[in-house]
């Protein structure tokens, strides 16, 4: 913090220089707001900064006119588009947007079982060719879900799974059973043993070096047939040459909210691929998510002010915020 004669100066990164965070106009600091080509000027000097514009991976880029940071908040829950060695091996404080999505995406996750249970993608496939075809569909009641990454994100989707009737299990780093909210989880390291007692697979994990292609060929081979992957993770967790090559089979179906190249590329093949339905990013993304970000991040600002210790604290080693329960 700066002598308390002096204004603390936060920088904010917009994407555009209208897109500004709201609700923050009666926080006592000095807001440099700015787009990528203007982060050098607004860091110089800054003791904070926002990263509204939550994907950019321009902090690297300016990194060495950044000397005076001391704290950086991310609006998004993962921060794999941050992180870097010297951020990593700095005394820069990273936080980020921890319980903001984790309803929604869970709700995603449900309303994608269901969708897929109810046999919706050809639905929607029959309407539109004016095409009248019944038929019976599953039920979700008794479906096997296995959710990939126990964090926050994961076990919200759990419980919502659990309490719609689904079969639940979680794969994390360390397998072990009685949790409380996934029953047993097994190691994610292992997953390719253990993806094939699933009817739904559910990617909620950070994107580390250790999950990084972690879905990969093997793993889509040792999945039953009929099982439904759901990714609201990141993109590179899926090897996404992998993943057309199953779909292309017929084997598997797919729920994909996330992709290695964002926006997916018109002429990218999985636009077209059987059995798998797209969405832009956006599992989380539920009317007023971002007035609750901004709110949350003017509740740390004030404790960051009052010299109170910060919330949603990332271990920058890890790329994730460490729990108890990890």
């Amino acid at each position: 913090m700066p002598p308390s004669s002096a204004l603390p100066v936060i920088a904010v990164l917009c994407e555009h220089a209208t897109d500004r965070p709201p609700g923050l106009d009666d926080l006592p600091v000095g807001f440099r707001y700015c787009a990528a080509d203007g982060l050098a000027a607004a860091v110089r000097g800054a003791q904070a900064l926002m990263l509204w514009d939550y994907f950019s991976k321009a902090v690297r880029d300016v990194w060495a006119d950044a000397g005076s940071l001391e704290w950086i908040h991310v609006t998004a829950a993962g921060v794999d588009t941050l992180l870097f060695d010297e951020l990593r091996d700095s005394a820069v404080v990273v936080t980020n947007a921890h319980g903001v999505f984790d309803r929604p995406i869970a709700e995603y996750v449900l309303g994608a079982v269901i969708a897929h249970a109810k046999d919706s993608l050809r639905s929607f496939d029959l309407q539109r060719g004016h095409e009248w075809q019944h038929r019976e569909t599953r039920s979700i009641l008794g479906a096997k879900a296995l959710v990939v990454g126990t964090g926050a994100i994961g076990r919200e989707t759990a419980r919502l799974l659990r309490a719609a009737g689904l079969e639940v299990r979680g794969a994390g780093r360390v397998a072990r059973s009685g949790d409380p909210d996934f029953g047993e989880i097994v190691a994610s390291g292992d997953l390719s043993a253990q993806v094939g007692w699933a009817d739904h697979v559910v990617l909620a994990a950070p994107l580390t070096d250790a999950t990084r292609g972690l879905v990969d060929a093997e793993v889509f081979a040792a999945m039953r047939p009929g099982t439904h992957i759901v990714n609201v993770a990141r993109g590179p967790i899926v090897d996404e040459t992998a993943l057309l090559a199953a779909l292309a089979t017929g084997r598997i179906a797919a729920t994909l909210d996330v992709f290695d190249s964002e926006p997916l590329p018109a002429g990218h093949p999985l636009w077209d691929a059987p059995n798998a339905t797209i969405t832009a990013h956006m599992s989380g993304d539920v009317i007023g998510w971002r007035d609750t970000l901004a709110a949350q991040f003017a509740a740390n600002v004030r404790r960051w002010l009052a010299g109170e210790p910060l919330l949603n604290v990332v271990d920058k080693k890890l790329g994730y915020i460490p729990t108890g329960d990890r």
